[in-house]
């Protein structure tokens, strides 16, 4: 039997409701870079300054927004997808449901949907209440910036969904995703500014998924261009996870 499309609204209205009970799911995925980019914004003067570099903008306008959206992508990709898909799987959630209408990949397909959700947010709010608070522009070219966007999503929650196919249990799930997660941090340029990183330590960032993404996303913000190099790592990074992902993946 088929899943109707009643089924599909039930089990993202109960998924929703779920994932809205997670206080920490909420607060490291929308609270945390929200209030950084408002805390940082508001007590490092730097941030505030105007870069020749940037065109006449400011870090706050371009570097800052841009981070805290990746540092929302990596959060969601890396430790919430795969923790809650690698927990149902645990729990013989998936298992069970492969026995009903409702199939594990319609789970798979609402949790993909409910993070994605939370990045738009997390995007949305983090643009407007910088453009209210500290007159920080919206992007000046809004489908480019779109379409970073959803690449750098579709990469990352590739490599969440092969970090969730590798992991047997819930705590390696975490284990790896941790493991993931700092490094491609710092490729991002979150905690060194690509400006300031060795040439060496930036072409090997330039090949990481959140490299690419950091590049991107920032470069878009800044003058509404992404070099070709950096969609088309993208764009790999989410076709080789993804297949890996796929031959791996399993429901019980």
């Amino acid at each position: 039997m088929a899943i109707t499309a009643p089924q599909v609204r039930r089990l993202t209205s109960v998924e929703t409701k779920l994932y809205l009970r997670e206080p920490a799911a909420i607060f490291f995925a929308i609270g945390l870079p929200i209030g950084l980019f408002l805390i940082l914004g508001g007590t490092i003067p730097d941030f505030m300054k105007a870069d020749p570099e940037l065109g006449g903008l400011r870090p706050i306008d371009t570097h800052l927004p841009g981070m805290m959206i990746l540092l929302c992508v990596l959060t969601c990709a890396f430790s919430l997808l795969p923790t809650v898909l690698v927990t149902y799987r645990e729990r013989g959630i998936l298992r069970r449901m492969s026995t009903t209408p409702v199939s594990p990949v319609t789970v798979l397909g609402v949790q993909l949907v409910l993070n994605v959700a939370t990045t738009l947010v997390t995007t949305l709010l983090m643009l407007v209440i910088g453009n209210l608070v500290y007159d920080v522009p919206f992007p000046r070219a809004p489908l480019a910036f779109t379409g970073v966007l959803l690449l750098g999503m579709v990469s990352s929650f590739a490599i969440g969904l092969l970090l969730a196919a590798l992991s047997r249990n819930s705590r390696v799930a975490q284990g790896l995703g941790m493991a993931v997660f700092f490094p491609n941090l710092f490729f991002a340029g979150m905690w060194v500014p690509r400006a300031l990183m060795p040439e060496a330590v930036r072409v090997v960032a330039d090949f990481t998924p959140s490299g690419a993404f950091g590049a991107a996303i920032v470069q878009v913000l800044t003058d509404g261009t992404a070099q070709w190099l950096h969609i088309g790592v993208m764009a790999a990074w989410a076709v080789g996870a993804g297949v890996v992902a796929v031959r791996f993946f399993r429901w019980s």
